[in-house]
């Protein structure tokens, strides 16, 4: 027998409510001197009495004194409910504050023009003030306005108006089908409750099947919307809902979910948070506190504070906290900006838009701009604000990089509006070269050739034979075509002019180890998947030099360069 929750504790009475019912069809009675029924004239509205209107026929066994056999267009009346039957026993016991009856035949409960309820059998509590029907050839059917309550035995409470079930029922109203193996329902309060195996099915407002699977859900039938409390699935025609804690909307077709409640669409996506208000007919979700997106199609996965997904248009975006990982190379890519968007363009091209304090890391290749344009189906990274990406021992910065990704490694990197490219060495000595434009190309995550064009500068540091550096070469020339081994500069070329100098580094000026442009900010660099998140104390440039702080100085030694 089903523990139920309060209110009714302590109002039902759980002993005897699943019984059998007995098999009496008719009502056989001795032969007793029939009795002309007399109607009191007594208040109707009587708390908790049950008054005889009429009946063809009343008979009384001298055995049984406190008992009226009733056959024929019975009437019963309790306050505003009346009860028909074709017989009955009637207990009218003086020491007892109730009556009671058993019924039989054609059972009818009418209250008002809302409320009927329809069975073959019925046993009627005085004491409990409740009446128990039973069907027999078919189904209870308890009937408020447009919604139908059926049960093989349905119990109901008048003295709070509920009727309730434990043998499996089931409720309808004009939008939903509800059944279960245990349930209740409130006609004043339109609330209904169910247990056990539970089942809503129908076609919202806004033309979606419904499907719900779970073990307990709450219901009102006035607003249609489905309280899920527990592991609870919704099924439809774009995806599944899984939620053990959520308010389901059946006629807007819109959930609000709690508890990292999951969204799974059709089309690989996956939408999760501490909270989710989603709308299944536009496709629409927002999530608040931890949220997660994956595009398992697409091999990206978006978390945030807070962010939302279009399932109609195939956009999302997330803040906060915004994190993105691109996952379709063996190498992911983890992204950060303080705003990220996902979205396709008009030609069809799968754009991630992050801005601003863009960070990103990748174990082969690490970045940071004001803003950063992903475009998925080329992999390629298009950097703006004060971009800077770095690759082992270099770095590169410039206007604008686009970084092109290959399936494990850096593939090329472009800077089409002032390129600036450093190595470092050993302690303050660094290499580089700087020019208009820059095309770097890599093979297995190393640099193999690199391409300057327009007033190009470089500062050198010769490795010697024994693994040494002792002087500094300083070149400008307009392009630059350099090609590397082993992560050392193989061969180079410079045209059509070329002016240097060689200055062995002991008699080197500080002024003569820098381009006028240079930087190094490694304390900057993304350390880590985890690292790619704002500093607190941002760091700030290790060395940086401009032309003004730079003042000429004689060189020592010098040497022209063809």
């Amino acid at each position: 027998m089903k523990q139920w929750p309060l209110p009714l504790m302590g109002l039902l009475i759980a002993a005897g409510l699943t019984a059998a019912p007995p098999d009496k069809s008719t009502l056989s009675t001795p032969d007793l001197t029939p009795i002309a029924p007399q109607v009191p004239a007594a208040d109707r509205h009587q708390p908790n009495r049950v008054f005889l209107e009429r009946a063809d026929v009343l008979k009384v066994d001298p055995d049984e004194p406190n008992v009226q056999i009733l056959v024929g267009g019975v009437t019963f009346r309790r306050g505003d409910m009346f009860m028909y039957c074709d017989s009955a026993r009637f207990y009218t016991d003086p020491a007892l504050p109730a009556d009671s009856m058993e019924a039989f035949g054609n059972i009818r409960m009418e209250q008002g023009d809302t409320l009927f309820l329809y069975g073959d059998e019925m046993e009627y509590s005085g004491m409990e003030q409740r009446a128990t029907v039973y069907g027999i050839d078919r189904d209870v059917r308890l009937i408020n306005r447009d919604v139908t309550l059926t049960s093989p035995v349905i119990h109901y409470a008048m003295g709070i108006n509920l009727g309730y079930y434990d043998q499996g029922g089931t409720l309808t109203d004009p939008q939903n089908t509800l059944s279960s193996l245990e349930g209740e329902y409130a006609p004043p309060t339109k609330e209904a409750n169910f247990y056990g195996r539970v089942r809503l099915t129908g076609i919202s407002d806004k033309g979606d099947t419904i499907n719900v699977r779970t073990d307990t859900l709450l219901y009102n039938t006035d607003t249609r919307i489905a309280e899920l409390p527990v592991f609870s699935r919704i099924i439809g025609q774009k995806g599944d809902i899984i939620t053990t804690n959520g308010l389901f909307n059946t006629a807007a077709n819109t959930t609000t979910l709690l508890d990292r409640s999951l969204v799974h669409t059709t089309d690989g996506h996956t939408l999760t948070g501490d909270s989710i208000v989603f709308d299944r007919t536009t496709g629409i979700g927002e999530a608040f506190g931890s949220m997660v997106l994956t595009d398992s199609a697409r091999s990206v996965r978006l978390e945030g504070d807070y962010g939302y997904f279009n399932q109609q248009i195939d956009s999302a975006y997330a803040t906060g906290r915004a994190r993105a990982m691109e996952y379709s190379k063996p190498d992911t890519l983890y992204l950060h900006g303080r705003e990220i968007r996902t979205f396709l363009t008009p030609d069809s091209l799968r754009l991630m838009v992050a801005n601003p304090e863009v960070r990103f890391w990748r174990i082969d290749l690490q970045g940071v701009c004001d803003s950063m344009t992903f475009v998925q189906q080329d992999s390629t990274l298009y950097m703006n604000g004060d971009p800077i990406v770095w690759n082992e021992n270099r770095q590169i910065f410039g206007n604008v990089i686009q970084v092109h990704l290959n399936d494990s490694t850096v593939d090329r990197v472009e800077l089409p509006d002032f390129a600036f490219v450093a190595e470092e060495i050993e302690d303050e000595f660094y290499n580089q070269m700087s020019g208009k434009t820059m095309i770097a190309d890599f093979e297995d995550g190393d640099i193999k050739r690199l391409q300057l064009n327009g007033s190009v500068q470089a500062i050198m540091l010769p490795e010697e034979n024994d693994s040494t550096y002792n002087k500094i070469v300083s070149l400008e020339s307009s392009y630059l075509d350099a090609y590397f081994a082993n992560r050392d500069i193989e061969r180079a070329h410079m045209w059509p002019e070329t002016t240097g100098t060689v200055t062995p580094i002991y008699l080197a000026r500080r002024s003569q180890l820098y381009l006028p442009k240079f930087r190094w900010e490694t304390e900057i660099r993304p350390n880590g998947p985890d690292d790619i998140f704002p500093r607190t104390n941002p760091a700030t440039q290790i060395i940086s030099t401009t032309e003004e702080e730079i003042q000429p100085e004689k060189d020592e030694e010098t040497t022209e360069s063809d």
